[in-house]
């Protein structure tokens, strides 16, 4: 069935309170989605963001973003009030203060723990022992960070660093109210996000949700699961994850995760994964899996290593571990990131899993590998896949057009028949050719319905300090831009059955 979506993080949409949240804000996003006739929302990942504020450096892969709780929904609980929360610094609101959010959040959210009766409860315990695969270790983590002054679980003692069963149990019993605090505000974020969730479902929209390949080296999952990854033999991190040097970059990227090990994981019948999935399965309707060519070959760098040069590809599960996942869980809807070096072993993968790819409008057009760009042109699509103008990584459509080189732009104004200097209509027909392609699934960045620059854009790979932060303005949702989506989405036959 062909379907069209709107690719928009949680985290920018408008509202008080400095962070766009599961406020009354999300559920009128739902209803703009609904009367556009849109059939996916598209997040990024819900985790607890960790360095650099990136929902891709998460503390878990299980727990939620505590920022994303909404303060008018702990208002309405007597949780919290108004004057509480209108007397909190979270900036102008223009777009997301980190800093801000940070001093005056967590101080908000401590409160309503602190006054909340959701202890002993039955659907507390519940949620406790629906989750109790990762929430206590979780919510442990947290804590002993936070007893460390923020630091990272590789420069704590070595007994509670290494996860060692009695300092596991001393530090749980020393800091039993803070891993309480931890826990419930999980409790909270699962609450709110399962009843906008529904609320979506009753309108017809379906959660495309995020998650990164690989885990954080400061992360709970990390932390109590060492054995699932490459570690040398005094129990460092051997390999960390990355990609080679190419046309884009002579050092190659290195990202620092730590890699897994796929022996180990095969061993346990992938039980981690199928756990993971199940719990995408929870919040998602559809699992996009970020960097999916690791899972056929994998680039991986010695830990010491400051560039990617030193990088080799090790071979991944392939199809052993989607078998085993729908083995234990059956059909899950999920989408393959493969962008970037894709080999014949990687679309051969992707093909064998039966699961729709990524095409990327902004990639057709790039002098630097022309070769590559040309399967991103809409006339080389097959049906199942998914395409895109531009991801979260990307530059806006906007931004992207003001920035391109001199021929690639000529190439693109002859490809799309624009006869103008106006950048606002190639906007217009780059949206439509993503539309008009066979491609089973349409997803846009709001951003490029509203022609933004990229003062909107949502991260730039390999910065930090200025990514994460964009906010749309209330007014920007108006019925006007509805229709105008709704028409296009009529028109190519995209509207929802």
């Amino acid at each position: 069935m062909r379907s069209s979506g709107i690719l928009f993080p949680v985290f920018s949409l408008p509202g008080k309170y400095g962070i766009g949240c599961f406020s009354e804000e999300a559920y009128r996003f739902v209803d703009f989605l609904k009367e556009a006739g849109q059939t996916y929302w598209q997040i990024l990942p819900l985790g607890p963001t960790g360095y650099g504020d990136s929902p891709y450096q998460s503390f878990s892969t299980f727990a939620g973003n505590p920022y994303l709780i909404s303060l008018e929904d702990l208002i309405a609980q007597g949780l919290l009030t108004e004057e509480e929360c209108d007397a909190a610094d979270f900036g102008d609101g223009r777009e997301v203060d980190y800093g801000k959010l940070y001093n005056s959040r967590w101080d908000l959210l401590r409160k309503a723990y602190e006054r909340s009766t959701h202890r002993g409860t039955e659907e507390f315990s519940a949620f406790q022992k629906e989750n109790a695969f990762w929430l206590s270790d979780y919510a442990l983590f947290m804590a002993v960070k936070d007893a460390h002054d923020g630091a990272g679980a590789g420069d704590w003692e070595p007994a509670i660093r290494d996860y060692e069963s009695e300092a596991v149990k001393e530090w749980a019993e020393k800091l039993r109210d803070e891993t309480g605090f931890y826990e419930y505000l999980q409790f909270e974020f699962t609450k709110q996000w399962q009843k906008l969730r529904k609320y979506a479902g009753e309108k017809q929209i379906r959660i495309i949700g995020d998650i990164p390949i690989y885990v954080s080296a400061d992360s709970s999952d990390f932390w109590a699961h060492r054995e699932l990854f490459q570690l040398d033999q005094r129990g460092k991190i051997r390999m960390i994850a990355g990609v080679p040097p190419d046309g884009f970059s002579a050092t190659g990227q290195v990202w620092g995760n730590p890699l897994y090990n796929w022996a180990k994981h095969k061993e346990t019948g992938y039980d981690w994964w199928i756990r993971r999935i199940a719990k995408c399965r929870e919040l998602y309707d559809v699992i996009r899996i970020d960097h999916f060519r690791g899972f056929d070959e994998y680039f991986a760098i010695p830990a010491e290593s400051d560039t990617a040069a030193s990088g080799h590809w090790e071979k991944g599960p392939g199809t052993d571990l989607f078998d085993a996942i729908k083995a234990s869980l059956g059909e899950t809807p999920i989408i393959a990131e493969d962008l970037g070096y894709v080999t014949e072993t990687v679309r051969q993968l992707v093909r064998d899993t039966g699961f729709p790819n990524m095409k990327v409008l902004e990639f057709a057009f790039d002098s630097r590998d022309s070769s590559g760009a040309m399967e991103y042109l809409p006339y080389r699509y097959q049906r199942n896949c998914v395409v895109y103008t531009g991801t979260h990584d990307n530059e806006t459509l906007r931004g992207w057009i003001d920035s391109i080189l001199p021929v690639e732009r000529q190439q693109v104004c002859e490809y799309l028949d624009v006869r103008t200097k106006d950048p606002q209509e190639i906007v217009e027909k780059m949206v439509l050719a993503a539309f008009s392609s066979v491609a089973d699934y349409c997803i846009i960045p709001l951003q490029d319905y509203l022609g933004l620059d990229n003062s909107a854009r949502i991260n730039k790979p390999s910065t930090n300090g200025i990514n994460w932060k964009w906010r749309v303005e209330k007014k920007d949702l108006s019925p006007e831009l509805a229709g105008r989506i709704l028409r296009l989405t009529t028109l190519f036959g995209r509207l929802p059955e």
